[in-house]
């Protein structure tokens, strides 16, 4: 199997060492050059970590499936390093999003209970979330 290996990275088995098994390989990784702009937002009260394509869960929204809707507070915003924070928005800036889905999330159970005196309360509740796709970031 290292013959395969070594015929893969075209490394000579005269220069077999531990580091020029992975030497090839660290050279494949620093060719890939990633581009990231993400911004940080508030939407209806929280804020979020945001990137282009993302799909998030916010509290209920008043949009309709489908619809598009636009966000203003954006307090941070990074492309590719160049870092310009608001006091406390940004000018200028905006996230697009489309609203996907109106979901209901997981049951929480909230139980009161009094030892020794016979009082028992039970309530559940279910929070309603806004599924959104972050469509694009504006500056």
């Amino acid at each position: 199997m290292i013959f395969f290996i070594l015929n893969y990275l075209e490394i000579p088995a005269s220069c077999l060492t531990f580091a020029s098994l992975f030497q090839k390989r660290v050279s494949f990784s620093l060719n890939i050059l990633i581009i990231n702009m993400f911004a940080i937002v508030s939407i209806a009260g929280q804020q979020f970590k945001v990137e282009e394509g993302q799909q998030i869960f916010v509290h209920r929204l008043a949009a309709n499936e489908g619809d598009s809707v636009s966000f203003d507070a954006v307090h941070l915003l990074d492309n590719n390093g160049a870092v310009t924070i608001g006091l406390p928005n940004i000018n200028g800036a905006s996230i697009s999003a489309s609203v996907l889905a109106h979901v209901k999330g997981d049951k929480v159970i909230v139980f009161h209970k009094k030892r020794r005196k016979g009082y028992r309360k039970k309530n559940g509740h279910r929070q309603s979330f806004t599924k959104i796709k972050i469509e694009s970031i504006t500056a």
